[in-house]
């Protein structure tokens, strides 16, 4: 399926997720990333030294859940908008997911938003509690939303400053 529509599978992503051990320990993040192309941004990116070492450049990055804070630091590096931080701690009835983004306008805390799947389907609805845009992220924001638990897992993008009425 991933090569035919570039969305993951449920198989393709089960060796790329941490264990439900590591995802009730706090934010952690989540590599979706399946083509091996020429890029390393991620790991040179990372405070904790959570990926491990490229032995080639083409490799597909590895993330070691044990020394990965959740602190999103690659997430605006990455070129392909493959990682993702998932944090199942952040509230009772409330997770949270950093994403990066990319569109303008950017939104601002306290925004509600549409939230949609991999597949780009809308899924639920969701709070910006944050954005990280600085000079540094190279016009990658960071946009941090709040979502039920139960969509944790499947939000990968949002839809900005469309009410009801606009759909």
């Amino acid at each position: 399926m991933l090569a035919k529509t570039g969305i993951p599978t449920p198989d393709d992503l089960s060796s790329k997720l941490p264990s439900e051990e590591r995802l009730q320990q706090g934010p952690v993040a989540i590599v979706e990333c399946f083509t091996p192309i020429p890029c390393d941004p991620c790991y040179h990116s990372c405070p904790f030294k959570a990926f491990q070492v490229f032995q080639d450049i083409n490799d597909l990055p590895v993330l070691d859940f044990t020394k990965c804070t959740g602190c999103g630091a690659c997430i605006a590096h990455c070129p392909g908008l493959a990682i993702f931080v998932v944090d199942y701690t952040y509230q009772p009835d409330r997770g949270l997911i950093k994403i990066p983004y990319e569109f303008l306008p950017l939104p601002v805390a306290g925004t509600e938003v549409i939230t949609l799947n991999r597949s780009g389907e809308e899924i639920g609805q969701g709070s910006v509690v944050r954005v990280q845009n600085p000079l540094s992220f190279d016009k990658t924001a960071v946009v941090w939303v709040a979502v039920p638990l139960t969509e944790v897992m499947a939000v990968r993008h949002i839809k900005v400053g469309v009410g009801p009425d606009e759909r």
